[in-house]
Formats: C-alpha cells, structure tokens, sequence
C-alpha cells in the first residue's frame, strides 16, 4: 500500500504532465509550409532598390536607387528595417546572418519545401549590397537615410522626398559592431553559396576577412560614429559579442584556428564564457556565440585544448536554454500569461521568434551528439527543446488568447492596420498628407504585408490594432528572419515535437493508471478529489452549489478541424450575472476538461477551480465574461458554479 505522500506526488506528476500535453502548443498544428512561403516573400516586400522581374510583391516599386549618389558611393539596393523607408546596417547584416545560419541547418528542408531558391534570393539581395557598402577594407557604409526625417512623413518609398544622406564607419571612426555582424552576415552567406556559386561566395569570403581585421583593429561602437543610429538602433551591448560572433562565422567559413583560438583565448576578456543571457538579438549576439561554441564542443572536432573553455560557453548557453524551458537554477525566461516569452515592450516578437530559433537549433545539435542538456533543474529531453520552440511558434500564429495570427497574411484573422508606410497607402501622397489619408485612419491597410511578423502582444497577451502603436504593429526585418529556419525544421521535420508529445501521453496514460489502481474504489467523488488542496483531502468533498440559479452559462462550438489522425472542437461560452446585484469572488468547478481554457483565472496550476478573470473581478449586473477552450474530443467541459458571491448575499 502506498502512503500519502507518495501518492501526492505522483498526482502531482500527473497535474504537470497533464498540463504539459494539453498546452496550446501540443493541441494545434498549423500549416508551417505556408508560414515558411510567407516568411520568405515578406522580404521581397522590404526590398530597396530597383526590382526584379521575378517580384513576387506586386504592390512595391522601384525606390532609393539613388541611394548614396550624394557621397560618391551606389548604394542602391538593401533592405528597409521595418515599416519606414531607412536602411540600418546593423539589423540588416543580422537578418542575412540568420537567414544564412537557416539555410546552413535545414538547406534539406528548405529545398523539400520549394523555398530554398527564395531563401538564398533573399540572402543574395543582401549580400550585393554589403559589398557596394564595403569599398574599401576600412570603410563600410552603415545607414542610408534620417530615421526623424524619415519619421515626419508618412509616404510609401517609391515616393519618398525625405533624406537620403548616408553615413559610414572608417578607421578614425569606428564601429565593430557593425563591422562585426557585417563579416558574420557575409562569412555566413559564404558557405551557404559556396557551392553554387563559388567565386561570388569567395568575394564574400575576402569582405568578411577584411571587416573582422577592420573591427577588430579600430574598435569602438558604431553608434559613436553614426549617433544619428544611436536614437533607433543603439548598440547597447557594445561590440564585444559582435567580435566573438564574426570570429566564430569564419572558423566556420574557414576551418582555420586562429579563429577559434581567438575566441577561446578572449572568451573572459570580451564576456562570452562571463555573461549569461535571457535574449538573442540584433544587438546582443553572446547566445548565438554560446551555442555556436556548444556546437563545436558536441561534434567533437576540436583540439583538446579548446575542450575546458569550450564547456564554459556550453554552461552559459545551457543558461539560456534552460530558463526558456524554467528549468534553469537562476532566473526564468518571464512568460505572458499565455504562456509567450516576455522580454521588452517595445517589439518582444524579435526575441520570441529568435528563442525559437535556438531551442531549434538546440534540440537538433544535442540529438545529433546523442546527448541532452546536463544544466537544467530537472532531466530535458531535446524534443522537449523542440516542442518549446513549436509552442512559441504556434503562439504567433495564432495558438493564442484572441485566436490571431501575428505574423500578416497567415490564417483567417490577423492585424489589419500594420504600422509600415508602404502596405498602408495606396496611392502617391506627399510627406505630410499621407498621415491624415492613411495612417490615423481606422481603414485596413490596403495591401497585404504577407509574412510580417509584428512587434506583438503586451505583457499580458493584450494587442491593440492600430498603426499609432508602432510597438505592437511594426513589422521588421529581424522578426522575421529567425522563423525562417525553425519553420522549416518544423514544416517538414517536427518528429523530435511529435515524439515528446507521444511520449508525454504514454506517460500520462501510465501514471493515471498507477496512481488511481493503487487507490480504493472512490467513485466519481473520489477522482474528483484528487484536484482539491492537500488541505481538503481527507473531509467530505464539497458538491457544487446549484442555487445560484441567477448566473447562466452558456456554451457553444465555434470551429472544429482535423490534424493528421486528430480532430479538435474550439468551444466558446459566456457566463452572465442576471442577478440584482454585483458578484465577486464567484468561483467555478470545470469538469471533463481536456485542454487549454481562456478567459477565467485558474486558482491553481493543476486544479479545477476557477474565478472571474484579473482583468473583470466583479460582474454587475447584466454583465457577462466570455471564456474559450479547445480540446481533442466533441464533449463539452461541465462547468458549475461554486460559490456565487463568497463576500456577498446575492438576492436571487
């Protein structure tokens, strides 16, 4: 017979395996292949320059091809940041470096899906203007255009009047940041085209040498050089991670040691084995740098002597892993209440889609070496890595509170007024007309910006569509570069997912089974207790009060679909308080529920109490909450009212 206590742990098992399986991420899959077709034409929707015939975005024109004629230099070409009609260099170099670093992993996948050739145009369009950017070994051209002047007119960049001034880093006036990402972004580009291209991918090659000598000999940080970057995309932390990343590029490019000597003889002095992350990003690259050197230590190639500072950048990356999974000994990687990573305000889609992207990379790096993370506070399976990536990617699709997709143009419902110049207007317009015509207007945007992924939700899973909340609805480059590779894994290679998911059922399927055999014979009374405190159990168990006749609830089926051997019913209700007077503290009881529930608060992790959402405490009279759930099977849950008002007489 087994005690008490043994028995409540193994409920407990059963509440997080319970709660694991039927999160958002493992009950809904969605058409990665149409995702990853979006992702790659959103680029040709950023394009600057004059356009090919192959466009596939009919609604963009030729714009910028006088770029840099003002200072001697063509810089035609490139691609805008985001929704306004500048050219960062720094975002735009770390787009190719993922777009490169996409293709490098899952070319296999790519080609499965028909995009690889999309994906190495889209590679290729940068990279031809890096080198124009690049004349000569100290000298790189960094930001084309004002981002205040630019930002004082709304018009599309076919039309644009506004600055076209450009601005550069030379060897009086550093910048090995950007310098950095530029020789990672072209080093990286170099092997993806190596082979169909050779001598283009070796012009790639001698670039990237040339900038790493560059920055690494006249250091400083590119924002100091160009402060006119500094007010949109300052380089916060500094240029260290960028010289450990471009060195990291071209070990790979290379096969040289220096390179790799470098990074292990700097890992403490440039902080790549000192700091621990909870981001990766345009401007902070120490995570990439961390599971690149993790890479390197689990194929087992390198010299020895690399081995012991090797496993120190293994530790930090580790670090990074782990709290995206809240298994780390330190801090977590904060969550929204819909389970979304949550990092900043302003555009947290950017380190969403880039945590996707290396628990990706993770998952397949440590199968590959038939190890796991050895870091965490519990045991992590690498489809666990995997399905992690899955949950976050399904979030942006639209696994999430309000049913919509945050990347534009997938699903049936998602933004309408994106904050980006030339999706939103329709017609030529002059600087200051376009704001009154398009942009404060309550109109859909007339063309659609497919494959944007937006900045996003706030940090409770609220997103207001509108173009003034450049935050939320702003598109950029660097959003959705980091999807184009988990996508593709995920489009045509999701078994690592799908097994943990597998495993995760059989688990729970036995552990019920344990726990309930091992107990007497209780009735439905008895399994229902087992979802009551440790407090409760033991007492008889309370029925649930059925006279609050006042309060209805309504239940009805919204949508149902098929998934492989799956169906899954979309069930929505709304609870109204028909009494005479106002409720709070109403309590719940959801019986036969089988999967993710929105819209009222769970008390606890693995319970069946519910109460009125944080958001709507207390229900007035004819007031109603609306609630949703999705789960595998046609049955409705039973949901009953607990306690109507617990702080009140509430008169019937």
């Amino acid at each position: 017979m087994r005690s008490a206590g043994t028995m409540g742990v193994q409920v407990s098992l059963v509440c997080m395996l319970v709660a694991l399986l039927f999160s958002p991420a493992a009950v809904i899959a969605y058409d990665y292949s149409d995702a990853l077709f979006k992702s790659l034409k959103y680029f040709e929707a950023q394009r600057s320059g004059k356009l090919p015939s192959s466009q596939r975005v009919s609604w963009r024109g030729d714009s910028g091809i006088n770029d840099g004629q003002e200072d001697g230099v063509d810089l035609s070409g490139g691609y805008y940041d985001a929704g306004d009609n500048v050219k960062y260099g720094l975002p735009m170099a770390f787009t190719i470096t993922m777009l490169s670093w996409s293709v490098i992993e899952y070319k296999t996948q790519l080609q499965s899906s028909g995009q690889l050739d999309y994906a190495l145009d889209a590679i290729r369009w940068g990279t031809d203007y890096f080198i124009k950017a690049h004349p000569e070994p100290n000298v790189l051209w960094g930001e084309v255009g004002d981002g205040a002047s630019d930002h004082d007119c709304w018009m599309r960049p076919e039309d644009m009047t506004t600055s076209r001034k450009a601005y550069k880093i030379d060897a009086n006036n550093p910048g090995s940041d950007l310098a950095g990402e530029t020789c990672a972004a072209m080093a990286a580009a170099s092997i993806v085209l190596k082979s169909s291209d050779p001598e283009y991918s070796a012009t790639l090659l001698r670039h990237a040498r040339e900038l790493f000598t560059f920055a690494d000999t006249y250091r400083g940080s590119y924002d100091n050089s160009i402060p006119i970057a500094a007010k949109f995309y300052k380089s916060w932390s500094g240029f260290n991670d960028e010289l450990l990343w471009s060195a990291l590029w071209l070990h790979q490019a290379t096969g040289e040691d220096s390179f790799l000597q470098y990074v292990c003889n700097y890992a403490a002095d440039l902080g790549g084995t000192g700091f621990a992350m909870d981001q990766f990003s345009w401007d902070n690259k120490y995570v990439g740098v961390q599971l690149k050197a993790t890479k390197l230590l689990l194929d087992g190639k390198v010299d020895p002597a690399y081995i012991p500072t090797l496993r120190l950048y293994q530790i930090k990356a580790e670090y990074f892993l782990c709290a995206a999974l809240q298994k780390n000994a330190g801090a977590q990687i904060t969550k929204s209440p819909g389970g979304l990573f949550w990092i900043a305000d302003w555009n947290n889609m950017q380190y969403v889609t880039t945590a996707a992207f290396l628990l990706t990379l993770a998952s397949d790096y440590y199968e590959s070496a038939h190890t796991s993370l050895s870091h965490c506070t519990s045991a992590v399976t690498n489809s666990e890595l995997l399905a992690a990536a899955k949950g976050q990617v399904d979030y942006v699709l639209g696994n999430n509170n309000r049913g919509q997709s945050f990347m534009i143009g997938f699903g049936n419902s998602y933004p309408q007024r994106v904050h980006h110049r030339a999706a939103s207007i329709s017609e030529p317009v002059g600087c200051k007309e376009g704001f009154d015509r398009f942009f404060y207007t309550q109109n859909s945007n007339p063309h659609i910006i497919e494959g944007g992924v937006i900045g996003g939700p706030d940090a409770n899973d609220n997103y207001n569509d509108q173009r003034t909340e450049f935050s939320m609805s702003e598109p950029a480059l660097y959003n959705t570069a980091p999807l184009v590779g988990t996508l593709a894994r995920l489009s045509v290679g999701s078994d690592l997912a799908s097994s943990f998911l597998e495993d995760t059922i059989t688990a729970v399927d036995t552990l019920v089974g344990a726990v309930f055999a091992s107990r007497p014979s209780q009735g439905t009374a008895g399994i229902m207790s087992t979802h009551e405190s440790r407090q409760t159990r033991g007492r008889p168990v309370r029925k649930p009060s059925h006279t609050a006749d006042c309060i209805t609830i309504t239940q009805y089926l919204v949508e149902k679909w098929g998934s492989g051997r799956h169906v899954y019913f979309k069930n929505a209700g709304k609870i109204t308080n028909n009494c005479k007077k106002a409720i709070t503290g109403t309590k719940f009881v959801v019986h036969n529920l089988y999967g993710p529930l929105w819209g009222l608060h769970k008390e606890t992790e693995c319970g069946n109490m519910y109460t009125l959402p944080d958001t709507m405490t207390t229900l007035k009279p004819g007031e109603c909450v609306d609630f949703a759930y999705i789960q595998e099977r046609p049955s409705k849950a039973k949901i009953f009212v607990q306690e109507a008002c617990p702080t009140c007489a509430v008169d019937q």
